[in-house]
């Protein structure tokens, strides 16, 4: 990177997420010694792929049912950890209702257990209930299944609204209100096409968004409600079982919490690159409201959020070369996607969104 201010801002949101450094996973051993001296909890740990923290599946084979460990990673802040409890806890009595994950409390009635590492550094040892089920990511919703996804994010957000806490402005890189600042992260997006493709959403974003970044209405969000968040089970009223995962939990732009959403769903029908993401929108509207003038916002934001994956994952490309083809291959997709949705006017998209909003109204 270069010693530039704006490289400087890129590095520290890197830093400040947790990405720009590895560490060791945690040792088993004393994650077990953790769990049966606070939660009296015992069984067999099933290690998890996760993007940075330490996560485990307990299955104690008492017939109760499972629980998810995580171990925050060393450079998070035991603030940010706390956030994340809160929001997941203030949901619980707010809206106890919805599918939240719950969080379990310690044998003392704590809802973390502090694990004081060699380097001086502190991570959080946390213990969820399991969700069961299968991730949205691995179904194929039709538009109502959509439109109920989107409800229940519609319904997280309105329960939202009034929560506050101290840490909440925390700076993540996938907070879509430092977009602007990552500009550079193109130089590592090998393929000439793909960088003009960012470098057009960036117009976009520079265009559209910055400028009304201070006025945007405000609130605490999931941050992160992609597929693999959301537990569905078509069986079931209302589709979607469970709400996982509020690691990115913070206090942003309420229209980006859909973005993520969107940016998922971008691409998937080629002859209508919008179509998925307008059925989401639709059930979003009907819990949670957007404004009239930020709505035709959304569709810039969900290309941003879309093409900042793709910018991310050829920036961890270029650092980590044993995984340097595997990486590439999945930015290309989201590359190929981005493509896509550019090709419909984004006016035409906001009309659609807005009729629907009206149409349901």
């Amino acid at each position: 990177m270069s010693t530039s201010p704006s490289a400087s801002i890129v590095q520290q949101l890197f830093e400040e997420s947790g990405l720009a450094s590895s560490h060791e996973p945690i040792d088993t051993a004393l994650v077990d010694e953790l769990l049966a001296r606070h939660y009296r909890l015992s069984g067999e740990l099933e290690r998890l792929a996760t993007e940075k923290d330490d996560t485990f599946r307990l299955r104690t084979g008492t017939g109760a049912a499972d629980h998810l460990v995580k171990v925050s990673p060393p450079d998070e802040a035991v603030a940010v950890v706390a956030l994340q409890t809160a929001t997941m806890r203030h949901l619980e009595a707010e809206a106890p209702h919805l599918p939240v994950q719950r969080v379990k409390a310690t044998a003392d009635g704590g809802d973390h257990v502090p694990i004081e590492t060699k380097h001086g550094r502190t991570r959080v040892l946390r213990v969820f209930d399991f969700v069961e089920g299968a991730v949205l990511a691995r179904t194929n919703p039709d538009a109502q299944q959509l439109a109920e996804a989107g409800r229940m994010l519609g319904r997280v957000d309105l329960a939202l609204r009034t929560f506050r806490h101290p840490a909440d402005e925390r700076r993540l890189v996938w907070d879509l209100r430092h977009f602007h600042h990552l500009r550079e992260l193109v130089e590592y997006t090998p393929h000439a096409t793909y960088r003009r493709l960012a470098h057009e959403v960036f117009h976009l974003f520079d265009e559209t968004i910055v400028p009304r970044l201070g006025e945007l209405e405000t609130q605490v969000i999931h941050g992160d409600y992609s597929p693999y968040n959301v537990v569905v089970d078509p069986r079931a009223d209302g589709f979607v079982t469970g709400v996982i995962d509020f690691g990115d939990s913070v206090r942003s732009a309420l229209i980006f919490d859909p973005a993520v959403s969107l940016a998922n769903l971008l691409g998937r029908t080629p002859s209508d690159p919008w179509h998925e993401a307008c059925a989401f929108v639709r059930g979003y509207e009907q819990a949670r409201p957007i404004k009239d003038s930020e709505l035709p916002l959304l569709p810039v934001a969900a290309l941003a959020r879309l093409t900042l994956r793709a910018l991310i994952t050829n920036w961890r490309a270029d650092r980590v070369p044993e995984r340097r083809d595997y990486l590439l291959e999945h930015a290309e997709d989201d590359w190929v996607n981005v493509e896509r949705a550019m090709a419909v006017a984004k006016e035409e998209v906001g009309d659609r969104m807005l009729s629907a909003r009206h149409d349901h109204a």
